[in-house]
């Protein structure tokens, strides 16, 4: 992409962005304790000197609602002065950690804890800012807040609240209404309710900045604290700005086809921005979700859009601060409550939930809520931890009668000596002198656990019963009987190849798909089965809908190493998406419950080497008048232009992308930021898959983020 192409598509992007900085930076320095002029210091360095470094282009940093209560007890703590130089040394902490190359290490945090972190940080803004909405004042504290908010709701309101519940209704009501990302719903909040403001001659408070921005800056000072309460505040606020920031890095990559993020790179862009901010009098930063989601959908190209929204709100600041000075501060608390009820992600709770994690998250965010930051991420880790122990001691045992004098044991998951009891006890079900088969789909066993089965197994034995010992994956029993325990984990051999081979080796002279479905019922389906119960107690949430070919040698889930209820899948000889409104409208149907209803992040359209159905096109061979014919003229493809054949596959590929946003739910779910459009080439011979540029309409390599 030329530069003068990008910076097209980034001009307009970064006005964008900065329209929405402007209400989010001054209503997190007010949350926060700090004068307001820092919250815009912050989002000025985070644009400009964070974006000229980053390691993830398109990604917007500046202050962030995730480290308002962080700072605001700070402040408590040290002063304004002294946090200021906290900053900066949580600034040089992040670029050492970004040196040394952690970056990849701060995402080893369990995602329940951070999220859980998020929401309880969420509901402590919400409830503090609520009551400067209605016209009160914040205590410091979570629970009082909450202990006060009765009194504060049924108490007298003036005019200050109406325009706080009207900016509310705004934000809620105007993404509804307004589908364009250039008119921002906090922009339009503030906006409208300052303009109401002086139409009404309201005597509210007001947004209050030095009439000479340049020399009212705070500089840093030393705290007057000891060295272990500074390192405290240092290391926290570098811990929490360095992976909210990776997070934020990492959701983003998933908005956009460009470059990936190269994560120790972002970490050093962040420390030298926090160290920049700091000395100035600014607030911590990070990158920050919200602003970065507006940037991609705005259609950012590069790091320009990032660096000129910085630029504009210096300029703004530096030319238009009585504007600024209009705004009811009403307003902003408002845009402070969504955004903090906004961390509260309902979709994420639902994942939780699906993959058991739930306690983790709830304990988390309640121990923010009830105690302190640090204190609610402790609580959190060790309830993961409790988690973690539980799966890795858990097993599943079932007793099944077969046929006369048969039966079977199953025994699946993890086994160790704790769990070694309930095994014990389900063998014990099995009447003696029987022949008993066991069958072990085990990804670990301890010895305790394998001696209580073997002696189990030589007494039953001795009783006179018959007892055979199946496993898959050649493993833990068969090592165990060997002494050969500690040779490593369950080889995955059989988990690769195809359906064919594993059929070949152990059954060749059953039929094959009678074999397939056999082998499924007893070597999978007990090692799946909990995550498809899951799945059909919760219902599906895949992450995104993947369009491929029919080919039966493209095989979705193994090329991209997902399993059930990741994929919404579409296939169809040549991978082909009509127009909408032209032909065949299943696909349509399939594109509109995977946007509309699952509400997927992402489609993928996937072409391969090899298609048939893009040799048909090339070559003309097929008649127009018989369906298959019909089916492929409506690839919209102008096959006359492409040189060979992975040319044309790439071409197609680009052009059902094309097609796509012919669907209008497509373009608004595009619009709005939650959907991003891919497309891919597989290479059958290679087994290497590859991302289509969809207007140079050729294959290149999947990039490889840094490590």
């Amino acid at each position: 992409m030329s530069v003068l192409k990008a910076f097209r598509h980034d001009v307009p992007a970064s006005i964008v962005v900065f329209l929405i900085a402007i209400p989010l930076s001054l209503g997190i320095a007010a949350a926060s304790g700090a004068p307001l002029l820092a919250g815009l210091i912050a989002a000025v360095v985070g644009g400009v000197v964070v974006g000229l470094l980053s390691g993830a282009p398109l990604q917007v940093s500046g202050p962030a609602a995730g480290l308002t209560v962080i700072v605001a007890g700070t402040i408590a703590e040290f002063g304004f002065a002294g946090t200021a130089a906290v900053v900066a040394l949580a600034g040089g902490v992040q670029i050492i950690l970004g040196v040394a190359r952690l970056g990849r290490a701060a995402l080893a945090l369990s995602p329940a804890v951070v999220h859980g972190m998020l929401a309880g940080i969420g509901l402590v803004i919400a409830l503090s800012q609520i009551h400067v909405l209605l016209g009160g004042d914040a205590q410091s504290e979570a629970w009082k807040n909450l202990r006060d908010l009765p009194a504060q709701i049924v108490g007298g309101h003036g005019v200050s609240t109406l325009l706080g519940v009207l900016a509310i209704a705004i934000l809620l009501v105007w993404p509804r209404l307004v589908r364009t990302s250039l008119l921002p719903a906090a922009l339009a909040a503030v906006v409208v309710t300052t303009a109401l403001a002086a139409a009404l001659g309201a005597d509210v408070k007001r947004v209050d900045l030095p009439d000479r921005p340049l020399d009212e800056l705070i500089f840093p000072r030393w705290p007057d604290a000891g060295p272990g309460a500074i390192a405290l505040a240092v290391l926290t606020i570098a811990l929490v700005a360095s992976v909210e920031s990776l997070l934020s890095a990492v959701a983003v990559d998933r908005m956009h086809d460009g470059p990936r993020a190269d994560l120790n790179r972002e970490l050093v862009a962040q420390g030298a921005g926090n160290t920049v901010s700091g000395l100035l009098g600014g607030l911590p930063i990070t990158g920050v979700i919200v602003r970065s989601s507006t940037n991609v959908a705005a259609g950012a190209r590069t790091r320009t859009s990032a660096v000129l929204h910085g630029l504009w709100i210096a300029v703004f600041v530096l030319l238009c601060a009585p504007l600024l000075e209009t705004i009811p501060m009403a307003a902003l608390a408002a845009v402070l409550v969504v955004v903090g009820l906004r961390l509260i992600s309902l979709a994420q709770i639902r994942t939780y939930v699906r993959h058991r994690e739930l306690p983790t998250y709830l304990i988390t965010a309640a121990g923010v809520v009830a105690t302190d930051l640090l204190t609610g991420v402790a609580l959190g880790l060790g309830a993961a931890v409790l988690v973690m122990l539980w799966r890795l001691a858990r097993c599943e045992t079932r007793v099944l009668a077969g046929g006369p004098g048969e039966w079977t044991v199953t025994i699946s998951g993890s086994l160790a000596f704790v769990g070694s009891g309930r095994v014990a006890k389900a063998l014990a079900l099995v009447p003696a002198g029987e022949k008993v088969t066991v069958e072990l789909h085990l990804d670990y066993l301890d010895h305790g656990a394998f001696q209580v089965i073997d002696d189990w197994r030589a007494a039953y034995t001795r009783a006179g019963g018959t007892v055979t010992m199946r496993e898959t994956n050649d493993g833990w029993f068969s090592r165990a009987t060997h002494d050969r325990l500690g040779d490593g984990k369950t080889t995955p051999a059989r988990r690769f190849g195809s359906w064919t081979q594993w059929q070949r080796r152990d059954r060749q002279r059953r039929d094959a798909m009678e074999t397939g479905i056999r082998e499924f019922e007893r070597s999978v389906a007990p090692l799946v089965r909990p995550h498809l119960a899951g799945l059909a107690r919760d219902g599906q949430q895949p992450e995104q809908l993947f369009i491929t070919c029919a080919d039966s040698r493209l095989v979705p889930n193994l090329i991209t190493t997902s399993g059930p209820g990741d994929l919404f899948c579409v296939r169809n000889v040549g991978n082909i998406v009509p127009p909408h409104g032209t032909g065949d409208s299943s696909v349509g149907a399939a594109i509109e419950f995977a946007v509309g209803v699952l509400g997927v992040g992402a489609i993928t359209v996937c072409g391969h080497s090899g298609c048939g159905a893009v040799r048909a096109l090339m070559e003309g061979g097929f008649a127009k008048d018989q369906d298959l014919g019909r089916w492929l003229a409506q690839s919209g493809v102008d096959f006359a232009d492409c040189d060979d054949e992975e040319h044309c596959v790439t071409a197609n590929v680009a052009q059902q992308l094309v097609n796509l946003r012919t669907y209008p739910v497509v373009r608004s779910a595009e619009a709005e930021g939650r959907l991003n459009l891919t497309g891919l080439y597989f290479d059958l011979a290679e087994a290497r898959m590859y991302t289509v540029d969809p207007d140079r309409r050729v294959r290149e390599p999947l990039p490889v983020n840094a490590t």
